[in-house]
């Protein structure tokens, strides 16, 4: 029953972004502008000898791409909930994990097929990384999009207008973004900040996928992160099922 009433919620949201083309291409932008403009500067500068710079940069811009769309989701629910599309919803006999679960499936998709597009381009550009590791990247960012689009949905369920929800997100995620090494490894920074950044959860999967870009599976990065990563998805779902059962109440 839960499978089949998300996978009718994944194939009614997935219908909905495959007719708006644009906004698929549009959502991997930010991170092909940076990997433009600002790869290039890194090419040849010492990078903590833990690959070359497309190795070092690729991994931090595909977390930033389920960083920053995924953390915005939560919009569309206070379009519905204006709309009223929500409390209908509500009002079937279909599971509210399953009403989360199918609009966040559907977030991975998308952001995740934009992050094979992400790491084609940078391929042109010079990236070499092991297909294992590659692959391995996907997963993150499909976890990472998981975690985020469940607690932005739980926070839209929370919130009545755009304008008390855009302010939030904004103040989360440029912190998450400065403290977790997404550009560049922490460790190139001063101490105190290095050792502040490991308070942020992104860290840990910033750190395993840039092991995961140079070939190194069996590390403590690599536990860490997957540790972090599959933690703060179950987590995540089950605070937004929570707020999906409870919200209006």
């Amino acid at each position: 029953m839960l499978l089949h009433d998300t996978a009718l919620v994944y194939g009614r949201y997935l219908r909905q972004s495959l007719r708006s083309r644009f906004a698929l291409l549009f959502g991997v932008l930010m991170p092909l502008l940076y990997l433009l403009f600002f790869g290039p500067l890194l090419t040849g500068l010492p990078l903590g000898g833990r690959g070359d710079s497309w190795q070092v940069l690729v991994p931090g811009l595909l977390l930033q791409l389920g960083l920053f769309g995924a953390s915005f989701a939560g919009f569309m629910i206070i379009l519905e909930k204006g709309q009223g599309v929500v409390e209908r919803m509500r009002v079937t006999p279909v599971s509210r994990l399953a009403l989360l679960l199918g609009r966040v499936l559907r977030e991975a998709t998308v952001f995740v097929f934009q992050a094979v597009l992400l790491v084609l381009a940078a391929v042109a550009m010079g990236l070499r990384a092991p297909l294992p590791g590659v692959l391995i990247g996907f997963g993150f960012v499909a976890l990472l999009t998981v975690s985020l689009a469940a607690l932005s949905y739980a926070l839209a369920m929370k919130v009545a207008t755009p304008q008390g929800f855009g302010p939030v997100v904004n103040a989360l995620t440029m912190p998450a973004m400065l403290l977790s090494g997404l550009m560049l490894p922490m460790t190139l920074g001063p101490r105190w900040l290095d050792v502040l950044s490991h308070f942020m959860p992104f860290r840990y999967l910033v750190d395993a996928l840039r092991d995961a870009y140079v070939g190194q599976y069996a590390t403590a990065h690599m536990l860490y992160g997957v540790l972090v990563a599959v933690g703060l998805a179950v987590l995540s779902v089950a605070v937004g099922t929570r707020v999906f059962r409870t919200a209006g109440a």
